[in-house]
């Protein structure tokens, strides 16, 4: 990819050594960018500590990369909390001297159950994550990026549920569906100051995440996981589920010169399941 060696890349929610966020920045890492790893770092009364990338794991993942030759930066933040993101990227342009590149990973998706049975606080709990999250770490990273005047990318991780709506998944598939439409309406805002945003939008990859949901699915259909999974992969052109590594090389694409003229789009990466 050309015009990545020596930029900053930030993604939240890459704390954990099997996600998407550990795999993206892996993937940008061997592009020559310098990476900010970021998760929760500790549970809280809403978010378990397998359902974050805790302090420990977040550090591993720091050292796995640095083992490959990269600069690394870790930092916790509750994207949920304003100061939190504020800090995040000021802490990132202190270490770096800059933010090239945000991606907004960080994501909850394990509130599987009919939306009838949801509550408030767990309705409330994934839009802070999924979106308001998104928007708190964008605002700063678009200040920084309006101010330093070199242009920027904005990221979004957002999923085939942000274009297909899926059952017991209600907050989660209208979370990803408001993230298309955060993204489209803040690159028609700054596209003047050469700043792309963009969504990426993988159908299912098997992530720790992802693994909780073939069980929850493959339960509520009657099938043994293998069957399930079997059942997914016919529905899919290419034959597979999504791997950490497709969605990686779509963000490497999106950060690049070589997609110095494509914002506001929501780019399925779904091996033909999803094609609007």
């Amino acid at each position: 990819m050309q015009g990545l060696k020596g930029k900053v890349a930030v993604c939240t929610g890459s704390g954990r050594a099997s996600g998407l966020g550990a795999g993206i920045l892996r993937r940008l890492a061997a592009e020559g960018c310098k990476v900010v790893v970021s998760d929760l770092g500790e549970p809280d009364q809403f978010l378990a500590a397998d359902d974050i990338g805790a302090s420990a794991e977040m550090l591993q993942v720091a050292e796995d990369l640095r083992a490959e030759g990269a600069e690394v930066f870790v930092i916790p933040c509750d994207v949920r909390r304003d100061e939190d993101a504020r800090q995040l990227i000021a802490a990132a342009v202190a270490e770096f001297g800059g933010v090239d590149i945000l991606i907004n990973n960080a994501g909850v998706g394990y509130m599987l159950k009919p939306f009838t049975e949801v509550s408030l606080e767990e309705w409330q709990l994934v839009i802070d994550v999924n979106l308001t999250g998104a928007f708190n770490c964008s605002k700063y990273a678009a200040q920084h990026m309006i101010k330093a005047g070199k242009g920027g990318r904005i990221i979004n991780i957002a999923s085939q549920a942000a274009k297909s709506g899926f059952p017991d998944l209600a907050a989660y598939v209208s979370s990803k569906h408001g993230m298309v439409g955060f993204t489209r309406g803040i690159a028609s805002e700054l596209g003047q100051h050469g700043i792309t945003v963009n969504a990426v939008c993988p159908n299912h990859v098997t992530t720790g995440l992802g693994a909780k949901q073939n069980e929850y699915y493959a339960n509520r259909q009657g099938l043994t996981l293998e069957q399930f999974l079997a059942a997914m992969s016919d529905k899919i052109p290419l034959g597979r589920p999504g791997l950490v590594t497709d969605t990686a090389a779509a963000v490497a694409f999106l950060a690049s010169d070589d997609a110095q003229y494509i914002t506001g789009e929501a780019m399925n990466v779904s091996g033909g399941e999803e094609t609007h």
